[in-house]
């Protein structure tokens, strides 16, 4: 904590065309602004990810009629993960609260993330116990890419835990550290350790406007996290060849009785020369598709490049120049 002052909380939340949820967000900030405002100090920090519609314009008024409220405009849409990174790296609270800008994630939570972060918490956790508003497939495909993801990663990070979080500033000065491109912040807070607290609640609708996670996306999403957190897929490269190494094994041996047997072949070397071909083939280049996946990311490390650019900012009630990236942390 600040020495000899209140201690400072951080809300941040990105946002990308949320013209709609903005009326919303800004009451919603205000209240939790005032009824923190005895206990602690409070400021917002609000991204928008290169929104294509007003929501900047909208987000940049907010700023300057409020003080408490910064506000970030990247250049152009980096992704989530991204604007949630330029969010943490521009907080300087003793705690960093996380939050979506479609009110999904209720702010009233936000009072038993205080409370485990009081009783000695660095980090705490959200699960959605209920997803309201969300259609069938995507909560059965969500329940199974976190079991996947459970099973083949090194992360600590609860299943169905979103990036509705506490932080508090030692656990978010070692996660400032970590600056892979492909990221998956949710199992990048849990793969840290630390200790973590675990608050269970309900998802509710979102406030306006439609979710911006394609299927496109989610699938991109589920391969970042899988692919940075484990080398499991490259290991089946290995239990495939093995699988397919034994099935043509088996199929050998039959060829090999029935010709010494029965003294007759099937059909003379066609069909094991082709079962050979197509599965050998097939898993080759399954193979090369999982080892071009991680030279792909090594690539993208390699060529050290920041996560975003910033075009503008408002910070303390007026609108300043800002550099493409101040916020990086060496």
């Amino acid at each position: 904590m600040l020495s000899g002052k209140k201690p400072l909380i951080s809300f941040v939340i990105t946002l990308y065309n949320e013209e709609t949820a903005m009326s919303s967000l800004e009451a919603a900030l205000r209240e939790l602004g005032g009824k923190y405002a005895g206990e602690y100090e409070v400021e917002f920090v609000l991204v928008d990810d290169g929104s294509k519609d007003s929501t900047w314009e909208k987000l940049a008024t907010f700023a300057l009629s409020d003080k408490r409220v910064s506000a970030v405009r990247l250049s152009r849409n980096f992704g989530h993960q991204q604007a949630l990174t330029c969010g943490y790296d521009l907080a300087r609270g003793d705690v960093v609260i996380s939050m979506d800008a479609d009110l999904q994630d209720p702010p009233e939570v936000v009072d038993l993330l205080v409370e485990e972060w009081k009783k000695g918490a660095d980090i705490v956790f959200t699960v959605r116990e209920r997803r309201h508003g969300e259609g069938l497939l995507k909560k059965l495909t969500a329940r199974w890419f976190y079991k996947i993801f459970t099973f083949v990663s090194r992360s600590s990070a609860p299943a169905d835990s979103g990036d509705f979080r506490l932080m508090n500033r030692r656990s978010m000065k070692a996660f400032l550290t970590l600056r892979e491109r492909h990221r998956y912040i949710r199992g990048m807070v849990g793969w840290m350790g630390f200790k973590t607290a675990i608050v269970p609640y309900e998802r509710k609708p979102r406030a306006a406007g439609r979710s911006k996670y394609t299927w496109s996306r989610m699938f991109s999403f589920a391969m970042d996290a899988i692919v940075s957190f484990s080398s499991f897929p490259l290991r089946l490269a290995y239990i495939f060849s093995a699988i397919a190494s034994s099935t043509v094994l088996c199929y050998l041996v039959y060829v090999l009785l029935q010709h010494f047997a029965g003294g007759k072949e099937l059909v003379p070397g066609w069909t094991s020369l082709i079962l050979s071909i197509v599965i050998f083939g097939f898993f080759n280049l399954l193979s090369l598709g999982l080892i071009g996946e991680y030279v792909g990311r090594i690539y993208d490390m390699a060529k050290d490049r920041p996560l975003y650019f910033v075009s503008d900012m408002v910070t303390d009630g007026a609108l300043r120049a800002a550099e493409p990236y101040p916020f990086r942390v060496e």
